[in-house]
This record gives C-alpha cells, structure tokens and sequence, in this order.
C-alpha cells in the first residue's frame, strides 16, 4: 500500500455499529464490563480507547512498524522512552537538539543519575569513544532543531547494534511522509504529533512507534501507569489531519526549496540551513535516507546582529511569530528565546546556535506570497 492511501486508510475501518467512515469519537471514560473482569478490551480510558487505537494503528503504519502508542505531549512520548532506563545508565545524542528535550534530559533525568553526551554525531564514529558497559540509549534527532544538522541513522545504528545500545530517532522535522527510521534499524520512532502528523496547529500530542513486541508492552505500561495520554477528541482532530498529510508535505517541500533558494540568493541574507542545497554538510545522507528534503529551514542575516534579527521577526504578515512548526501557516521563530531558551547561552553558542538565528516552518500557502512577505521584510533591515 502507498503512503497516500496508507495516510486515509490504514488501520482505520468504518464504525460496526453505525457504519461511520470518520472513526468516532469515544468520549467516554470508563467501560461497561459483561462481569467482574471480563470486557471487550476497554476497562478505563487511561489503558485504552477506541479512537486512541485506531490512530496509533494508523500512525504505526505510516512508520512501516507494528506497534503505535500516542501521548499527551511529543515530551510525553519521550519520557516514556527515558522511563526504561535505570539510574546510572548512559544516553549519547547530538549537540545540536531541541531545547524541550535538552530540558527533560539534563533537568529531570540527570537528577534520577542518568548521565547524556552530547556530542557531534554528524560523523557516527564520534560516539565510539563514549560509549561504555553503562550505554543503554542513542537518541538522535535528524534534520535536527534548528541548525537542520543530518545524522546518519543507518551508520549510527550499525554502530549501536554492535553495542547493544537500543536507538530512538526523533522524526519530527522530517515526518513518515519523507523518512522511516525503523526501516534504517531503529528500535523507536518518536513523533510530537503536534507538528506534521496533526498539521493544523490545533493538537498537542506525541507518539511512539515499534516494532519488538515486547519493548511495546514496556512502553504500553508505562504509558498506562503514568497516565501521559491523549483524549479521544484530539485523536479524533489528528486522525483527520493524517488524511492529508502526503499531499502538506509535498507543499511544505515545494516551497521549502522555493524559499530557501531566494533567501540564499538575497544580498541581505548570511547562511542558510537547509539540506537540500548540495554543499549542505552530509547532503548524501540527506538524500539517501529522506525523500525530500521538507519544509523547515534556519538562516541569519549578513548584518548578524540580535536586534535586526528581531526588528526582521516583528515585521512580517504572512509568517507568524510563534513556537512550533509544521502546521499550514508558515511560522517564523526565534530559538535563542523561544525554542532552544532551555539550553544555556555558552552551550548553544559552543554549537552553533547563534542569539540571531531565524527558523522558518514554511507553510502550505502560495509560495509567491511568501517570498513577497520576506522581500518587504528584508527592505526594512
């Protein structure tokens, strides 16, 4: 099945009850039991609920893996993952991160005596000389937030593997439509939901995808007893975004290219990050392991100072000054505040993450507005 039809129909199916084509949404928070016991598989809506299911049926076979779970936050999927550990265990992943998982990493996890290293894995053998008896977890996060940084999973996994270091990519940024981890060797797939899955800035939600049966139970208890799940109706709202996520993509990529080609080309623009571009460190392995190269990109200005970043970030219309990404409209942000505020200032310079980098969530508008967005912009700075 293609990913087109696999976004409308896989694992979803009429209602048997109603015969509904839109799965219904079963707002219900408990289950009438036959006797003490003995149900249909639904007790309590925390373990399970109809709706719930069907999306992470839906969201396991976009990632080509058997088993899905779905969480209230992308940071809830997370942490389910990092619930598996044990103190004095070890995790390696990339310097180059999303602040809310820098946050949770060193924060919360750090303090229950998990220890991380966060190291540059754009060249895998990098992690060889961390890696001891006490590694448990690579996490790795490819295009990463917000330098657009491309890890080579299948090298990294290779690597694990021979280790047996269990591996989680983070596939926000690239989404299902444009890569699948676990087809590269990976055990665990997190997505925030929030982003391209749901796609219309309407949703908070996370989701892990598997396909040994039992690290699923592990995060399936996990996920129950901790309770970090969504409610039907937000299952509901994503299911419906799924549907169209294959034809977003392919416009967020459109005009991805579209815009980060114009900003390279403008005399006021400095570095652009975007895979696409053939000079874009580990642009090969972009190619190999993704299909397109998506709508998210970072770029500063030739005059790289903070306050005409700013003064570029309050004066545009189209985009939208905001946290997240991956929804319809086109989102402008800036993480040294906002995204990446989290990580200390020494820490985010020491990797590139300068006080006036710009990142773009290029939406699905006409990409002509876009660009004419950008070039009143840009007149003002």
């Amino acid at each position: 099945m293609k990913f087109g039809t696999k976004a409308i129909h896989a694992g979803v199916e009429p209602d048997p009850s109603t015969g509904a084509i839109m799965t219904p949404i079963f707002q219900t928070s408990t289950y009438v039991q036959e006797s003490p016991g003995k149900h249909k598989g639904y007790a309590y809506a925390r373990g399970a609920n109809p709706t719930r299911n069907q999306l992470q049926k839906n969201i396991a076979a976009l990632e080509n893996g058997k088993f899905g779970l779905c969480f209230s936050s992308g940071m809830g999927a997370t942490d389910a993952v990092l619930r598996l550990l044990n103190p004095g265990d070890e995790v390696i992943t990339s310097n180059d991160l999303y602040g809310g998982s820098y946050r949770l990493f060193t924060k919360v996890y750090e303090r229950a005596g998990v220890k991380f290293h966060f190291i540059d894995l754009t060249n895998p053998e990098n992690m060889l000389p961390r890696i001891n008896k006490n590694t448990k977890l690579l996490w790795l996060e490819t295009p990463s937030n917000p330098l657009m940084r491309i890890i080579d999973i299948q090298a990294c996994v290779a690597i694990a593997k021979n280790h047996r270091i269990q591996v989680a990519v983070d596939n926000t940024f690239a989404s299902p439509y444009l890569q699948n981890p676990l087809d590269l060797g990976a055990d665990v797939v997190m997505h925030s939901v929030t982003k391209y899955l749901g796609g219309h800035s309407d949703v908070i939600m996370g989701a892990l995808v598997v396909n040994d049966e039992q690290l699923y139970k592990d995060l399936a208890f996990i996920a129950n007893s901790c309770g970090a799940v969504p409610g039907p109706q937000d299952s509901f709202l994503v299911l419906r975004g799924i549907k169209t996520l294959h034809l977003r993509m392919e416009r967020h990529c459109f005009n991805g290219k579209k815009i980060a080609e114009y900003l390279r080309n403008h005399s006021k623009v400095g570095k652009v990050y975007w895979p696409g571009f053939e000079d874009h460190p580990n642009h090969t392995v972009a190619k190999k392991q993704m299909k397109d190269f998506g709508g998210m990109l970072s770029f500063t200005l030739k005059d790289d100072r903070l306050e005409k970043a700013i003064t570029f970030m309050e004066n545009v219309e189209l985009f939208s000054l905001a946290e997240s990404l991956g929804g319809v409209e086109s989102l402008i942000n800036h993480p040294a505040s906002m995204t990446h505020a989290s990580i200390p200032k020494e820490e985010r310079l020491k990797n590139g993450l300068s006080d006036s980098l710009i990142r773009l969530s290029v939406g699905v508008e006409d990409v002509e507005d876009l660009i004419q967005d950008l070039e009143n912009t840009l007149a003002k700075v």
